[in-house]
């Protein structure tokens, strides 16, 4: 979170899988209760109504602004960062994303769906929070996760956002985007979770429990047998050549360019890619991009841009 004159800039990540802010990160999940649950831990009450924050699995859709949930985990979002500050009542601008490609298409529904209330009350965990939202700042996934060190990229560089919905591809010259090599496709780690949910089925005639594939494909790793690790690390690494497949459709070549990767997705390329990784830069911090959202924000308020 960043102070901007009387109002605080927060930025949000409101990926697939998990929503980021600069000093959090959680599940994208969501399960709603008319009267308060057993277990209240990260539990936010709105317009009378329980919500169990990071609860569940979040369906993959397209369009964000479909259903209330990324409304609800917005203002948790907005309460964790908040509550770092010993704040309780703030007025706040809203910087997030959108993968590259759609951002021109639904930034304007996406913004007002986030200030969608001028003055938001709310509790969470137990606090009570009382927030103006002064405005929305909207910006393409992918480039925000670099945009701080940006001005020293030198050459040719590819930036692959591999969050947990979408693969965000785009092309940057001495650290400046080109506005003609975007891409967004549906091929995020998600994916590569159903590819071996399907082939662990069909091989073993046995469910395996996603926690599992999750820690197999974040730690490379998993307290299993080593058949069913094997089994999961061979479909994670046909997923892995499908991200370098795409990106070579996409003109990405390893010998002239950096490829620097963003998003949960990096940790399948470091345990499962086995070509050479030595022009490859991974933006470990998955919090990255709300943190650039927020750094992208602040730089053009300073120069007088307004925002929705």
């Amino acid at each position: 979170m960043k102070q901007f004159n009387n109002k605080f800039i927060i930025g949000i990540d409101h990926g697939y899988g998990n929503i980021k802010t600069a000093n959090h990160c959680f599940k994208t999940g969501v399960v709603a209760s008319d009267t308060e649950p057993i277990f209240t831990k990260n539990m936010l009450i709105y317009q009378d109504k329980y919500y169990l924050i990071g609860e569940g699995h979040k369906e993959f859709l397209p369009d964000k602004v479909k259903d209330s949930e990324y409304y609800l985990l917005t203002l948790a979002a907005i309460a964790m960062e908040l509550k770092d500050a010993n704040l309780y009542e703030a007025d706040i601008i809203i910087a997030a994303g959108l993968p590259l490609t759609w951002s021109g298409v639904q930034k304007q529904e996406f913004a007002a769906y986030l200030k969608q209330n001028k003055s938001v009350a709310f509790t969470f965990n137990g606090v009570d929070y009382n927030v103006d939202v002064s405005g929305v700042m909207i910006y393409p996934q992918g480039y925000a996760a670099i945009a701080p060190f940006a001005i020293s990229m030198k050459g040719l560089s590819v930036v692959a956002d591999i969050g947990n919905g979408t693969m965000n591809t785009l092309y940057a010259i001495d650290g400046k985007p080109q506005s003609g090599t975007l891409y967004t496709e549906k091929f995020g780690t998600y994916q590569c979770t159903l590819a071996i949910r399907e082939a662990f089925m069909r091989q073993t005639q046995r469910e395996l429990n996603d926690y599992i594939i999750d820690c197999v494909l974040r730690d490379g790793k998993a307290d299993i047998p080593e058949l069913d690790l094997q089994l999961i690390t061979a479909v994670a690494k046909e997923y892995v050549e499908g991200i370098f497949r795409r990106l070579r459709e996409h003109g990405y070549d390893a010998n002239t360019m950096r490829l620097f990767i963003t998003g949960g997705g990096g940790c399948l390329i470091e345990h499962f890619y086995k070509g050479d990784t030595k022009n490859i830069v991974f933006v470990e911090d998955i919090c990255a991009a709300a943190k650039g959202y927020e750094y992208l924000a602040e730089k053009q308020l300073m120069a007088g841009k307004s925002y929705e």
